[in-house]
């Protein structure tokens, strides 16, 4: 099977974030060995999939 070169969709957006906050995630990254991106995308993820919502309310979120 020949090698192939998968590229991932992503936009840039600046997000403004409490020092505090931006400090613990840096530190969570590296300890993990992880860059801060990859881990404030995690932390989205699981914060959308765990969000308490109604089946219609999360059907819609991800039609937008």
């Amino acid at each position: 099977m020949p090698f192939r070169i998968h590229k991932v969709e992503s936009i840039n957006k600046t997000v403004r974030m409490p020092t505090d906050l931006i400090g613990s995630l840096e530190r969570l990254a590296t300890q993990h060995d992880i860059s801060f991106n990859q881990l404030v995308v995690q932390c989205c993820r699981y914060a959308l999939e765990n969000l308490d919502m109604t089946e219609d309310e999360r059907s819609q979120l991800r039609s937008e």
